[in-house]
């Protein structure tokens, strides 16, 4: 499948919102008791607002019919200001969903590539991501990218 990434815009809001919506689900599916289905992470007007903020760019990846197959959002972390940190520039992941019409077509290491490439040209020092236990297919994904753990987050439920 032939992909061209760019940065999002307003033109992608119901699209993005669309996927915003399939990967609740999953998150739902792993953890009802945390997410509710049907739902989605941001409003429109979130949306809105996350696409014109430059410190958080948003990629998408678009095929050549022209629909949205995959997105990334992106939080630019500095960690200047720290007191116990390097002083080193973060790419964080806050989100990467591929359209499920679209999964297993390469759109998700499309969209990886074009980022990292991205964060290497801005002179960030790493990429991070959170991704939930209960998502294996997501795991396996960011491993097979070269990605390793860095930290675990654990819970007790009460």
């Amino acid at each position: 499948m032939k992909l061209s990434i760019r940065k999002a815009e307003d033109r992608d809001s119901v699209e993005i919102m669309d996927l915003l919506h399939q990967v609740n689900d999953i998150h739902a599916d792993g953890r009802p008791d945390l997410f509710i289905h049907g739902s989605s992470k941001y409003t429109p007007e979130e949306l809105a607002e996350i696409i014109k903020n430059p410190d958080t760019p948003v990629f998408v990846a678009i095929n050549e019919e022209g629909i949205l197959a995959g997105y990334c959002f992106c939080v630019i972390e500095d960690h200047a200001d720290s007191n116990n940190l390097r002083k080193v520039k973060t790419l964080y992941i806050d989100d990467l969903c591929v359209n499920e019409k679209f999964r297993g077509r390469h759109v998700g290491q499309t969209l990886y590539g074009f980022v990292k490439e991205y964060a290497k040209e801005e002179g960030f020092y790493n990429i991070t991501l959170n991704v939930w236990s209960r998502n294996p297919n997501a795991i396996k994904f960011y491993e097979s990218l070269g990605m390793q753990v860095q930290k675990i987050g654990m819970e007790e439920i009460l």
